[in-house]
């Protein structure tokens, strides 16, 4: 599509929210992209929107991997195994994704962020091994648990990081602070092989995404930096965010079903 001023300058100010709401309050953050590309910018049809939002979930996960591996957060061998099934399943997820119908796949997706802000309502256990590595032990998990993430993940042209980051914890029992940054090696893996899907089939809109990415940068750094400042309200803005998640769900579910 032939972006117009003010869509640019929405995608732009859409990335910068994205970006604000991930350096806020963590996972969760990125699954806004879809419904503000459709919904706010006006992109059409939904899969470009979903191509599209595939491409700034791999550009925010690489940018913030890059903190947690200089920070020694990341495991990087269960990381890569867990990452390299992922990407079959998003490559398999992400075909299956372009050849449902656009409304069908909104409201999926709709039914989906109501999963999400359900599980920004759950604390966050602290504990672990710390000491965990790759094994015969949980190999096998660190596939399956992979391959399921990376289906739902390219389907949905999401990140997918509130499912690889239990996914990990429960295949490996790391602690959720090394969940964290490993999940972003799959988060990334999982975006690439999704935008590369869909960017085979001329369905990212290549300009907005540079926009986009360029907003979340932005919105990423103001986001971290609110979050130092309001760290004593994290577990008021999980909530406040998660009921922001089902908002937007039911919206799009009005929307896609024709109930407006």
């Amino acid at each position: 599509m032939v972006l117009s001023l003010v869509q640019g300058a929405l995608g732009l100010a859409s990335g910068s929210l994205v970006g604000f709401s991930l350096g806020l309050v963590g996972g969760g953050g990125s699954i806004l992209a879809v419904p503000l590309l459709v919904y706010l910018v006006g992109v059409s049809p939904p899969h470009v929107a979903i191509g599209t939002s595939a491409v700034a979930v791999a550009a925010n996960a690489a940018a913030n991997l890059l903190n947690h591996a200089r920070a020694g957060h990341v495991k990087w061998r269960c990381a890569l195994v867990f990452a390299a099934a992922g990407m079959v399943g998003a490559f398999g997820g992400s075909s299956l994704g372009k050849m449902v119908e656009g409304e069908k796949l909104l409201a999926l997706f709709a039914v989906l962020m109501l999963v999400v802000g359900a599980l920004m309502l759950r604390g966050r256990s602290g504990g672990g091994e710390a000491s965990v590595r790759l094994g015969r032990d949980n190999a096998f998990k660190l596939v399956g648990a992979g391959l399921g993430a990376g289906a739902l993940s390219g389907f949905f042209g999401i990140g997918g990081g509130f499912l690889i980051v239990p996914g990990l914890i429960l295949a490996t029992g790391m602690p959720i602070l090394y969940a964290v940054g490993s999940s972003l090696v799959a988060v990334t893996a999982f975006g690439l092989t999704t935008a590369a899907n869909y960017a085979l089939s001329g369905l990212i809109d290549w300009p907005l995404a540079a926009l986009f990415v360029a907003g979340g940068v932005l919105g990423g750094l103001l986001g971290t930096r609110s979050a130092k400042v309001l760290s004593t309200r994290k577990g008021a803005l999980n909530t406040v965010f998660a009921a922001l998640i089902v908002a937007v769900a039911i919206y799009m579910l009005i929307r896609s079903l024709n109930l407006m």
